[in-house]
C-alpha cells in the first residue's frame, strides 16, 4: 500500500484564486492511496480546535534580506580574535638551528617543508603529543608537501585524520592550527589548494573546542576576501564553504553515531565544495541545485521525496514517528544517497527518513520561517487569522514549502492515526517547531518561554491553515 504526496506544479485555476505565485499539486507520483491515508478537505482532518479560517490568501512579500544570507548573516570577528593573538598564548614556541632559537609566531604561522617535532598547541596528553607529530606528516603528505607512502592515497589520509580528529577531541585544535599554518604564505597552488580541501573535509566531521571556535573563525574569516585568493587557487570560495560548514558543526556538533567516519563521506565532503549539498544551504539554493534535473517542480525534491519515503514506509501508522529517531549510522547513510538523488530501495524504518527529513528542515541555512518574521510569530502563536497572514506574507518559496510541511503534518494529526501513532498536534508541534522556528537570543529564560509559543505557533497552522489549495492527494 504505497503513499506519497503530490508534486507541486502551477495551476490556472489556483492562481486565479490565489495570485500568480500561487501553486497547485499535480499527481506525479502516481501511487494509490488507501482511504485511511486521504485529506480531501480541512474537515476530514478531524483536527480543528479552532475554526477553519478560509484559504491561503496572496499578499505582497515584505521586503525580504540579502539574497546573499552569508553576508547579511555573519558578524566579523574582532582583532581580538585573530589567531595570532591566540598564538601568543597558546603555542608551544618551537626552536631552531644549532642554538636553539626559537621560531617567531609569524613562522610558526606560516607554511613549511620541514616536520615538526612537537605539537603546535602546548598539551599535557601524551596521546596527543604522539598523534600531533603524525598528523603534520599526513597533512603534509595529503597537501603533496610529503611523497606517500606505499599503498597510501589523498583521499585515505583525509579518512585516517577524519577518525582521528572524531575519535580524539582533544586532538582537533591541533589539527586545525597545524592546517591554518600549511595554509598561510604557502605558495604552492596545489599544497594550498589541498590544505584549504582538507580543512573544509574536516570540519564536516567534528568543530574546533569553544577555547579555538573564534580564532579559527576569524582565521577563515579573513580568506573570505577575493585578495587572498591564489592566482590559480579560489581561496575565498574554500574558505566561504569552511565558514558556513564551520557555523553547521559549532551548531550541530560533531559527526553522530557509532561508527567512524567512513569513505564514502569523505568524498562527498570533497564533492560538496564545489558541487553544494541539499542539506545546510538555503531553499533559494537548493532550488538551483535542482533546476537542471527537475526544472518543472516548484518544491525541493529532498522534501517531497522524504516525505514520500515516510508515507510509503505507513509512518502517520507507526508509534512515535517524528519523536521517535530513527537509527543515526542508517540516517547518515541515506543522508548520502539523498545527496545523490537516491533513495534506496532497502528502507523499510519510516523513522529513518522522517528523522532525516526533520533534519533537512533544521538544517536550512536561513529557517524554514525568516528571523524577520520571528517576533510576529511568537508575539501571535495563538491567534489563527494573525498565524495564517504571516504565513501569507512569506517569501514564495518558504510559503509553499511550509505550506506542504503543515499538509502534510495534517495528516498525521487525523484521529485514526493519532490513535497509533500517539503524535497529536500538540506533540507534531513540539518536534517539528524547532525546525520551523530559530530563537536567536541566548538569554534561557527567553528561549524557554519562546519554546513554548513556537509549538504554539506551528500547533495553531496544523489546526487552522487551509491547505486545500494545494490539492494534495493522500
Amino acid at each position: 500500500m504505497a503513499a506519497s504526496l503530490a508534486m507541486v506544479t502551477s495551476a490556472a485555476g489556483a492562481n486565479q484564486q490565489a495570485g500568480n505565485s500561487a501553486e497547485s499539486l499535480s499527481s506525479e507520483y502516481a501511487a494509490t492511496r488507501p482511504l485511511s491515508m486521504m485529506l480531501s478537505s480541512q474537515s476530514d482532518a478531524q483536527m480543528s480546535q479552532y475554526a477553519s479560517i478560509g484559504s491561503l490568501q496572496r499578499q505582497q512579500n515584505r521586503p525580504t534580506p540579502s539574497t546573499n544570507p552569508l553576508i547579511q548573516k555573519n558578524r566579523k570577528p574582532t582583532c581580538e580574535n585573530d589567531i595570532e593573538n591566540y598564538a601568543h598564548a597558546n603555542l608551544n614556541r618551537h626552536k631552531t638551528g644549532l642554538f636553539g632559537k626559537k621560531l617567531s609566531v609569524a613562522n610558526m604561522l606560516s607554511w613549511s617543508k620541514e616536520s615538526i617535532k612537537k605539537p603546535m598547541i602546548a598539551a599535557n596528553d601524551k596521546k596527543v603529543k604522539k598523534e600531533a607529530i603524525e598528523v603534520f606528516k599526513l597533512i603534509q603528505m595529503y597537501m603533496c608537501d610529503r611523497k606517500l607512502k606505499g599503498g597510501m592515497t589523498q583521499l585515505g589520509i583525509a579518512l585516517d585524520l577524519a577518525k582521528r580528529g572524531w575519535s580524539c577531541p582533544n586532538l582537533r585544535d591541533e589539527l586545525y592550527i597545524q592546517l591554518c599554518k600549511q595554509t598561510t604564505d604557502n605558495r604552492r597552488a596545489e599544497s594550498l589548494e589541498r590544505g584549504w580541501e582538507l580543512m573544509a573535509v574536516m570540519l564536516v566531521f567534528f568543530p574546533p573546542s569553544v577555547h579555538f571556535h573564534d580564532y579559527l573563525e576569524g582565521y577563515i574569516y579573513r580568506n573570505m576576501e577575493p585578495s587572498f585568493n591564489h592566482p590559480e587557487v579560489p581561496v575565498n570560495h574554500y574558505a566561504t564553504h569552511c565558514f558556513k560548514k564551520l557555523e553547521k558543526a559549532s551548531t550541530m556538533g560533531a559527526k553522530r553515531g557509532q561508527k567512524k567516519p567512513a569513505m564514502e563521506e569523505v568524498q562527498a565532503a570533497v564533492h560538496c565544495i564545489f558541487h553544494p549539498s541539499m542539506f545546510g544551504n538555503s531553499l533559494d539554493e537548493i532550488m538551483a541545485l535542482q533546476q537542471d534535473r527537475f526544472p518543472g517542480r516548484n518544491l525541493p525534491w529532498v522534501q517531497v521525496a522524504l516525505s514520500e519515503e515516510v508515507l510509503r514506509l505507513n509512518g502517520c501508522r507507526t508509534e512515535g514517528i517524528f519523536r521517535v529517531p530513527g537509527d543515526i549510522d542508517e540516517v547518515n547513510g541515506l543522508k548520502l544517497h539523498v545527496d545523490r538523488w537516491q533513495l534506496p530501495a532497502s528502507l523499510s524504518d519510516p523513522h529513518v527518513p522522517a528523522s532525516l527529513l526533520k533534519l533537512w528542515y533544521r538544517e536550512l541555512y536561513e529557517p524554514l520561517i525568516p528571523h524577520v518574521f520571528y517576533d510576529d510569530c511568537i508575539r501571535n502563536c495563538s491567534d489563527a487569522d494573525a498565524a495564517v497572514r504571516i504565513v501569507s506574507s512569506l517569501p514564495d518559496i518558504n510559503r509553499l514549502v511550509l505550506c506542504y510541511l503543515i499538509r502534510f503534518l495534517q495528516v498525521f494529526a487525523k484521529s485514526e492515526n493519532v490513535a497509533i501513532t500517539k503524535m497529536d498536534t500538540n506533540n507534531l508541534a513540539m518536534v517539528m517547531a524547532p525546525n520551523c522556528l530559530r530563537c536567536q537570543s541566548e538569554d534561557p529564560r527567553v528561549i524557554l518561554d519562546n519554546t513554548t509559543k513556537q509549538m504554539g505557533f506551528v500547533r495553531t497552522l496544523i489546526h487552522s491553515l487551509d491547505t486545500s489549495y494545494l490539492e494534495v492527494i493522500l
